[in-house]
């Protein structure tokens, strides 16, 4: 069994609220490297004996705590804190990425001038490394239709990427602001082609994505729409198992994705 630390008995100086544990140096066998892994844990979990949903986020270092980020905090044990007086409650999984090699892990396509993508590899690290480490240590629901991917720009690729590719394991996807350009939008031609998978997908962008920029924020926000409409084309249903939202005013930021965070756990969590 994993060493599971109480986040805030370790971390003198913190923003985090409620129940957050982590387990240091976890190694990845797909990707022959090691990192510390958070979890999160609803505020009846010490208190039940139930077994929780669990959700896989990217960029990790930015979801519990301002003091960790390098691009402002998501509050997503804030904002479970008060989603659970709603009866929506989660395990939340923050998976930090490595820096330099972020871009190369959140991306599971080559093309255009990407010459490297480990995000398969990644993608099995949830997987085959990660997953089977929780619904040991923890009371999780493993099935698929429990189970979560969620992340946003790259992160949020890479999320609709194991959705698509291993429906199987996730059955709940969100993906905020996406990079849709990789690969000249191969993700696209990758919903198109594997069809209707199932659960629940999320998905949204900004109007101000690039601010400055109105023209690439509109082509951007045009991209998402795009994937919006090849998720209707394949059989998925807006407002049952398809939600799309254009953010008037949204920028590609942690703030606005934070903003935005309550809505994505009611769509797939309820």
């Amino acid at each position: 069994m994993t060493h599971w630390s109480v986040y805030t008995e370790i971390r003198r100086e913190h923003t985090v609220h409620g129940d957050l544990r982590i387990a240091h140096g976890v190694h990845s066998p797909q990707l022959n490297n090691h990192r510390d892994i958070l979890v999160y844990l609803p505020p009846s979990y010490w208190h039940s004996d139930r077994r929780y949903p669990v959700l896989y986020m990217q960029d990790g270092q930015n979801l519990f705590d301002a003091r960790t980020s390098y691009a402002g905090e998501w509050g997503v044990d804030k904002t479970l804190n008060a989603l659970a007086q709603e009866g929506i409650e989660a395990i939340a999984v923050g998976i930090p990425n490595m820096g330099e090699a972020r871009l190369a892990e959140y991306n599971p396509y080559i093309g255009g001038h990407f010459r490297t993508a480990k995000g398969d590899s990644y993608i099995r690290f949830i997987m085959d490394t990660l997953k089977p480490m929780l619904d040991n240590d923890f009371r999780t629901k493993p099935d698929a239709d429990s189970t979560g991917i969620i992340g946003s720009s790259m992160g949020g690729l890479i999320s609709l990427y194991g959705y698509l590719a291993y429906p199987w394991a996730f059955g709940l996807c969100a993906s905020m602001s996406p990079s849709l350009w990789i690969a000249r939008n191969a993700i696209l031609d990758h919903v198109r082609h594997m069809g209707f998978r199932g659960g629940k997908v999320y998905i949204d962008v900004g109007t101000r994505e690039i601010p400055g920029r109105s023209s690439r924020s509109t082509a951007t926000a045009d991209s998402v729409t795009m994937l919006r409409d090849e998720f209707k084309q394949v059989g998925y249903n807006v407002g049952k198992d398809l939600k799309y939202v254009k953010d008037k005013g949204g920028d590609h930021s942690e703030s606005s994705w934070a903003r935005r965070l309550p809505d994505v756990f009611r769509f797939l969590l309820k």
